[in-house]
């Protein structure tokens, strides 16, 4: 079996496909309220084909990926990883991922829309290094898992592990006679699980998953899921002009590990303080905003709106919003205008 082959079965069990992080997978399973309750009340099972993976080899790659990107990658512990901006030498975001020491190579991953852009800077900045990069993303497969009861799911269907995973720990395991790994997320509203594997074994693990009781979960319950987290998305809330304090991702900086490409520039914003503006979350009293709508307040503009949905909780239907705001005017519960709706200022993440 292929990845193709999972995704066959994901129509066959009803998705209906778009296209989500640069590939194509499951928009929904036909009950996106459902697949969102799932997430957030009990497990969902979600495709990764939209996240891509690289391989990092040579003798000088932990040195080299230290000084590429945001994050500890030098002391990361064998088998660990962390969350890290790629910037350019302005400081501006170019990129985010996960960096994972392997032991004997590193391994990055990221949305499938980011993976040219990761490697095509990467080569450029391999001069005399001993550092090979490889895009692996048709190799290596993934399958996600998240929700409550997520640890309970992956133990019922027969992954055992031999001591409690935390964030951004990965287990190898050998699981019904093949070779799995298992990486926790970092989510700090609810356990989420990736599991990777060869391809041909995509659809063993997918029924797995399902038979253990996890609900298939498509794309757009993984985005309201997202929202209501207050999780930033490179391409929507953070682009290439955006500065790495702006976002909000302290976890994405490490301010004592060394030099890094843009270094100077974080390091400047973070001995004076602040910046001007902040990642900010809103309650809208109206229709979802369109990315790019102005948030005001008076007649003056304080901020812009990333990422908006009317999403449907547990316990009521409402719009939420994602974007920046000038930091005078981002305390929780202040009243702004976006576009013709009147809203506020919301903590991340939000409270259903």
């Amino acid at each position: 079996m292929t990845s193709f082959t999972l995704q066959e079965k994901l129509t066959a069990a009803g998705a209906q496909l778009g296209e989500y992080g640069g590939a194509r997978t499951a928009a929904t399973f036909g009950a996106p309220r459902a697949e969102l309750h799932a997430l957030r009340g009990a497990c969902g099972v979600y495709d990764l084909t939209w996240r891509g993976k690289l391989v990092i080899t040579g003798e000088d790659r932990v040195r080299w990926l230290n000084g590429m990107i945001t994050g500890n990658v030098r002391d990361l512990p064998m088998n660990h990883g962390t969350y890290s901006f790629l910037l350019n030498p302005q400081g501006r975001i170019q990129a985010d991922l996960y960096a994972f020491n392997r032991g004997d190579y590193l391994l990055v991953t990221s949305d499938a829309a980011q993976i040219p852009r990761l490697t095509e800077t990467f080569d450029h900045y391999i001069i005399m290094d001993d550092v090979e990069v490889a895009d692996v993303s048709s190799k290596l497969a993934s399958i996600g898992l998240g929700g409550p009861q997520a640890t309970d799911v992956l133990s019922r269907a027969g992954f055992v592990f031999p001591s409690a995973l935390k964030p951004l720990d990965i287990a190898d395991l050998e699981w019904r006679g093949l070779g799995v790994s298992v990486a926790r997320g970092d989510s700090k509203v609810h356990p989420n699980y990736e599991i990777w594997f060869h391809p041909d074994h995509a659809a063993s693990v997918w029924d797995a998953m399902v038979a253990a009781g996890a609900l298939p979960v498509g794309s757009q319950a993984l985005e309201w899921d997202r929202i209501l987290s207050g999780v930033p998305r490179y391409g929507l809330d953070i682009g290439d002009r955006d500065l790495p304090q702006e976002t909000g991702q302290e976890r994405a900086l490490h301010y004592s590990k060394g030099c890094y490409v843009g270094q100077e520039i974080v390091e400047r914003i973070h001995s004076r303080g602040n910046v001007h503006r902040q990642f900010a979350g809103f309650i809208v009293n109206g229709a979802p905003p369109e990315r790019g709508t102005k948030v005001r307040v008076g007649d003056k503009d304080v901020g812009e709106i990333t990422s908006a949905a009317t999403i449907p909780t547990e316990i009521i239907e409402r719009t939420y919003a994602l974007g920046y705001l000038r930091r005078e005017h981002a305390a929780v519960g202040t009243e702004v205008q976006i576009g013709d709706a009147t809203a506020h200022v919301a903590s991340l993440p939000f409270q259903d």
